[in-house]
């Protein structure tokens, strides 16, 4: 991640010619940029009984899952899905995922590219993507996400938080798939494992200085097509999410840390329990 405004990087200081040399060249490269991720940590201090009335769905098995400060890729994460069987009509539910999607032909679980985002921009066409984008999408509940901006010169990393007013809740814009497990019996409870991603796109003006992409936060709005799987996940209709989604992620606001724990930023006076 390097600096998106560079005179920001650079001011009230003098710099080579070199230095400004190799910061364009960073800025300007587009395979650098292509390969950046974002949003690898993000925060769900909400229980299950609130996401369950919040998005108004079934609950699923979370006797293992605890809403946390420091989500990490691979992590099991609330997850908002809908899916219908002999044309019935779709049964929303909220359901655990493995935060890092993987594709039914893959296998293993664990692929080798991350795949705990997804770029929007031509994913009907991206082969690990196109079969869930078209009528598997799902909503990733979160309080907040992390970034880190860093410093091009002296690779200093700052994290900041960024979250909605008000202690809402974001409905990221995911997509998921069911792997199976082939080196198991049918009836094993570990034959099947959901698994899940978070679509990213151009960073909006308000958090292009701390990275050039941001998640695709749904307006409450667009919910319910953004799930329905008789819905067809056109590139057409991904571009349309992801316009809609621009106003919910400009009024997002961002608060810079001095660090990221377990426990939650010290910045926000996060109440401790008795």
């Amino acid at each position: 991640m390097v600096e998106s405004r560079r005179q920001e990087a650079y001011r009230g200081t003098h710099r080579t010619r070199g230095a400004l040399d190799t910061l364009a060249s960073s800025l300007l490269d587009p395979q650098k940029r292509e390969n950046g991720f974002m949003c690898g940590r993000f925060a769900m201090d909400k229980s299950t009984d609130e996401l369950i009335e919040e998005f108004t769905a079934t609950g699923g098995d979370f006797r293992d899952w605890r809403p946390g400060w420091n989500i990490r890729p691979t992590d099991p994460i609330a997850t908002v899905i809908e899916s219908a069987k002999d044309g019935r009509e779709p049964v929303r539910r909220l359901e655990l995922a493995r935060w890092s999607l993987t594709p039914g032909w893959s296998k293993s679980l664990r692929m080798k590219v991350p795949t705990f985002n997804a770029r929007s921009e031509g994913i009907t066409e991206k082969a690990s993507f196109k079969a869930a984008i078209r009528s598997k999408r799902a909503l990733i509940p979160a309080s907040g996400y992390y970034e880190w901006r860093t410093d091009p010169l002296t690779n200093k990393k700052t994290p900041f938080y960024i979250r909605p007013l008000e202690n809402e809740v974001m409905a990221f814009a995911g997509i998921y798939s069911w792997w199976r497990d082939h080196s198991v019996a049918d009836d094993d409870p570990t034959a099947w494992t959901l698994t899940t991603t978070i679509l990213t796109a151009d960073a909006v003006h308000t958090l292009d200085h701390i990275h050039d992409r941001n998640p695709v936060p749904l307006p409450h709005e667009m919910w319910a097509e953004w799930l329905d799987p008789r819905v067809e996940g056109t590139q057409d209709f991904v571009d349309r999410a992801v316009a809609a989604a621009v106003a919910v992620a400009e009024q997002l606001e961002i608060v810079e840390l001095s660090a990221v724990t377990d426990e939650g930023p010290k910045e926000l006076d996060i109440p401790t329990a008795e």
